[in-house]
């Protein structure tokens, strides 16, 4: 293989990024990677570290990102939506959980009853943005910015402005840990979607048609392929990996905060999808890059935090990360790495 070919590895950005922030903790913290097993207040064995940080919160973000990169590479823009949205489907989830009563003693619905209720709508309002982008041709980011504008009011109407609060500790088992499992349970439900979305790729069209589009519009119409559909279909499966990110994050506390929950979250999603090397123009993707790239994320905001970075700077870092991503992933830039590489390293006659 030639070190050319080597370069242009859309793995290698995710895997140098990691293992620069691996290098980084070890000189400055080893202690970084340090994993203990202890209990938590319930009494069972849990796993706790930064690592298990990354893992945990990871997760969540690594199931966004599945539905980011395809409508990313579909559409050529992104769903800037995802954390409100988020924050409509945890609502929906604990209104069908809580009914009338904000503090019920018992659950009005089972777990997955209120779940699915949640795929549904977040299921709806993905089609509602995939409308405005595929049928009415508006621009993804300016399309999604009325959900991002309105998703938390509307959040906060569901359930009557008030902060229910689920006591069933069964309902904790999402978002935290199952009894006698000592590793996150979010992470476990990211591996469960990774498969599915790795099945579907890999038995369907879903993954030719959505790069098809994405490279070329109007020659995947030439070819029986509709546009429209693809693109409309892609926010919808987007909405269901807000539902599922939506289980999580209510679980974790087993209430919500409107203006709090998921914020920001949007930012990551995309900057998981550049790091994973997928161009944000649309067109080829690599789902596992992605996947790879929101654990790094979670990787980075982790040794930020440890390095006591103020929450409210922490968009300004990452912000500089995109834009390098972004200028990277250009294809003028790439070229001159390239042919850069190539001065320093020679191609060697191999015998």
């Amino acid at each position: 293989m030639s070190k050319k070919r080597v370069f242009n590895k859309q793995l290698l950005i995710p895997i140098a990024a990691l293992v620069a922030l691996a290098l980084f903790n070890l000189i400055v913290d080893p202690s970084f990677f340090k994993i203990t097993l202890g209990t938590n207040s319930a009494g069972n064995p849990v796993l706790s570290g930064y690592l298990i940080t990354i893992l945990d919160y990871g997760s969540e973000l690594a199931i966004l990102a599945i539905g980011m990169t395809l409508v990313t590479a579909a559409s050529g823009g992104q769903d800037i939506s995802v954390g409100a949205t988020i924050a409509i489907a945890g609502s929906v989830i604990l209104r069908v959980l809580c009914g009338n009563d904000s503090r019920p003693e018992r659950l009005q619905a089972p777990i997955i009853v209120a779940f699915l209720v949640a795929c549904v709508v977040s299921m709806l309002f993905g089609a509602f943005n995939g409308i405005l982008v595929a049928y009415f041709k508006i621009q993804p980011m300016v399309a999604t910015l009325i959900l991002f504008t309105a998703g938390r009011s509307i959040a906060a109407w569901i359930n009557n402005n008030e902060l229910p609060i689920i006591s069933e500790p069964s309902f904790g088992y999402f978002g935290g840990y199952i009894p006698g499992v000592p590793i996150p349970t979010p992470f476990f439900i990211a591996v469960i979607c990774v498969i599915i979305i790795m099945l579907v790729l890999k038995f369907t069209t879903l993954g030719l048609y959505t790069q098809a589009v994405g490279i070329n519009g109007s020659s995947s119409r030439l070819n029986g392929i509709s546009p429209e559909f693809i693109k409309f279909l892609t926010f919808v499966i987007l909405g269901l990996c807000v539902a599922v990110a939506g289980l999580i994050k209510v679980s974790r506390l087993s209430t919500i905060n409107y203006s709090v929950i998921a914020k920001d979250i949007e930012m990551d999603a995309i900057l998981a999808v550049a790091l994973g090397g997928n161009a944000l123009s649309g067109g080829k993707f690599n789902m596992t890059a992605s996947v790879l790239g929101a654990y790094i994320i979670q990787f980075l905001t982790t040794t930020l935090y440890k390095m006591n970075v103020n929450s409210d700077a922490l968009s300004a870092y990452k912000a500089v990360v995109v834009i390098i991503l972004v200028v990277l992933s250009t294809p003028i830039v790439r070229k001159k790495l390239s042919q850069l590489w190539t001065k320093i390293m020679p191609k060697k006659e191999v015998a």
